[in-house]
């Protein structure tokens, strides 16, 4: 009996060895970023979750949060995301993933302001702190703060814009991106409230979407050329995806130097655009401040500190004027992570 009960021990043993060892060996180290010298028992895990994965934007978010983990020290960032920003139901299996995990603490980047509610709940519930950045949720989650650019101040920022490059007249249409993003669906607020202050400025069209990526965006001002052209005087495109589209629409109907385009957030070949005269305003956040700012602020709150409901990364707009100011073009070109 005895030698059965110490073959039984030993059998358990080496099934526990079996099972930490495969814990540890799953870790994707293309999706999470761990300091020397970390793996001690006051380690942090901390899970990044951008809307997206395949834009520019996100990947300078990603070099912020690497910055903040290096600067505290001890903390791994898991960067995961889905890869199209409007498949809220990978982001929502993400969370759910990093709930199982028993992460220390999550910053999210929710691509639906409705659609994560539930699951940042539920994160919460299991005494997961959760801070918000780029992009508002819902109201219900007691989160530990909102990390963002104004983006309502960025939508008036670009109709100032506009109403320069236009000489404050014409027809100008607002390109949507998606239903329940709220970031975005601030800045197209703020941008029609801001543009209504100029009576001799019309905007012809402001319910329609560009979608979330560049195809779909061109395909939709094509069809918006289609009816707007002939008198049209400018473009706000709210997003990186949408305003390469329309740029490609406008330089493909041969009227990207007469129809004035005002950007969100910057791109090659919107920068490239600002150079030529084709793109008149590129609206800028500080993606690598952002991603610096969630991570520091979720591992301050982790520790107990207290922190703003609301910490803004900043705004401002880059002109064919002063696009090669040093302050502008670190904003332009920003650190990423291939």
């Amino acid at each position: 009996m005895l030698r059965f009960r110490s073959l039984a021990n030993t059998l358990a043993c080496l099934c526990l060895a079996v099972v930490f060892t495969g814990c540890e060996s799953s870790s994707d180290p293309s999706s999470s970023t761990a300091p020397a010298g970390g793996g001690s028992n006051d380690s942090l895990r901390i899970a990044v979750i951008p809307k997206g994965t395949s834009h520019e934007f996100w990947k300078s978010v990603h070099f912020g949060a690497k910055q903040a983990a290096q600067e505290i020290g001890n903390v791994e960032i898991i960067w995961r995301g889905p890869v199209v920003e409007s498949d809220t139901g990978s982001q929502i299996e993400v969370v759910k993933s990093m709930i199982t995990l028993q992460v220390d603490g999550v910053a999210l980047a929710p691509n639906q302001k409705g659609g994560l509610v539930d699951v940042v709940e539920e994160a919460i519930s299991e005494d997961i702190p959760v801070v918000i950045f780029d992009s508002g949720l819902d109201e219900g989650p007691e989160i530990v703060s909102y990390v963002a650019t104004d983006n309502y101040k960025g939508g008036q920022l670009a109709a100032t814009q506009m109403a320069e490059a236009i000489g404050a007249k014409g027809n100008v249409i607002l390109l949507r991106y998606l239903a329940g993003s709220e970031s975005t669906e601030q800045r197209e607020q703020g941008f029609l409230d801001k543009i209504a202050e100029y009576t001799d400025i019309t905007v012809v069209s402001s319910d329609q979407r560009g979608g979330e990526n560049a195809t779909k965006a061109k395909e939709k001002v094509d069809q918006l050329l289609q009816i707007h052209g002939e008198n049209l005087a400018g473009i706000f495109a709210v997003c990186e995806p949408n305003a390469n589209g329309a740029l490609e629409a406008l330089r493909n109907a041969g009227v990207n130097n007469k129809v004035k385009l005002i950007a969100f957030d910057p791109s090659d070949a919107l920068i490239e655009g600002l150079g030529d005269g084709s793109c008149s305003g590129i609206v800028l956040q500080d993606p690598v401040e952002m991603g610096y700012q969630a991570v520091m602020t979720l591992a301050g709150a982790i520790k107990g500190e207290q922190a703003e409901s609301f910490i803004s990364t900043g705004e401002s707009v880059a002109t064919p004027d002063n696009m090669n100011d040093e302050e502008i073009q670190g904003l332009l070109k920003p650190e990423i992570i291939e």
